[in-house]
């Protein structure tokens, strides 16, 4: 795996613009931009080599999805709990779409993007509580929108969601500031040729300074979604995701190449 400074970082990706429309052996799915950009960096998934500076993220999107971008995974609080996969799932979860085909007759999903602009058609939201210093999950029965899952909606009616799971502004601090405090974020075109994914890496950013304070303004206005997404059988994680615009939009520093 090759070791780059950050200058010799910014070169390589400046190359890699020039060279134009690059073929890809990787899916056509939103994921593979970022894993094409890793293979011509010579680079392992998910870890950037840039010895003796502050960590450095990499992330890259295609230019026409709408697709959100992941920051980060993280479970909420209380951890002993395991909320997801010990209340979330069993006590508000609905039959999985593949239950009895795919999976057992019994199994169960749990599956829902949600920010704090409002109410799911399940009836979960975010709210920013700055008085206890928490970002935390809400459910309310009579936000449920009836005609969507009128048999789910029984299942789950006068339950309430006590104690709510939550992530502290500490610990939200301490991650996104580990993961996110400096971060280089690359946009592509993508066209197909013959069956062969193609992608121009075009717009290249040195993001600096992750903006903490920023972060939890951009959670309680809506622009971060908080994404849930489990079955019996596994949990993926959950994920705080954002757009695109929002992302730059977070760093004290940014500069274009």
């Amino acid at each position: 795996m090759k070791t780059y400074t950050k200058e010799s970082l910014i070169e390589a990706l400046v190359n890699i613009h020039d060279r134009g429309w690059i073929p890809t052996g990787r899916k056509n799915n939103d994921g593979g931009v970022g894993n094409t950009l890793e293979d011509l960096l010579e680079i392992e998934e998910n870890n950037l080599p840039i010895p003796n500076a502050a960590e450095w993220e990499l992330k890259a999107q295609k230019k026409d999805t709408t697709s959100l971008i992941t920051l980060f995974h993280m479970e909420p609080s209380p951890r002993a709990y395991k909320f997801v996969p010990s209340i979330l799932l069993p006590e508000f979860g609905w039959a999985h779409q593949e239950a009895g085909q795919k999976y057992l007759n019994n199994e169960k999903s749990f599956r829902q993007t949600i920010n704090a602009t409002g109410y799911s058609n399940r009836g979960f939201t975010i709210k920013v509580d700055r008085n206890d210093r928490k970002v935390l999950v809400d459910f309310d029965h009579c936000r449920i929108v009836d005609n969507d899952h009128p048999v789910w909606r029984k299942t789950v009616s006068g339950k309430t969601l006590k104690p709510n799971p939550y992530w502290g502004f500490d610990d939200l601090y301490h991650k996104a500031g580990t993961k996110l405090h400096n971060c280089f974020f690359v946009l592509a075109e993508s066209k197909t040729i013959n069956g062969t994914l193609y992608f121009h890496y075009q717009d290249i950013y040195m993001l600096k300074k992750f903006d903490l304070n920023k972060f939890i303004d951009a959670i309680e206005v809506g622009n971060v979604y908080i994404d849930f997404d489990a079955r019996t059988g596994h949990n993926h994680g959950t994920k705080f995701r954002l757009r695109r615009e929002s992302l730059i939009s977070l760093y004290a520093e940014v500069k274009k190449f």
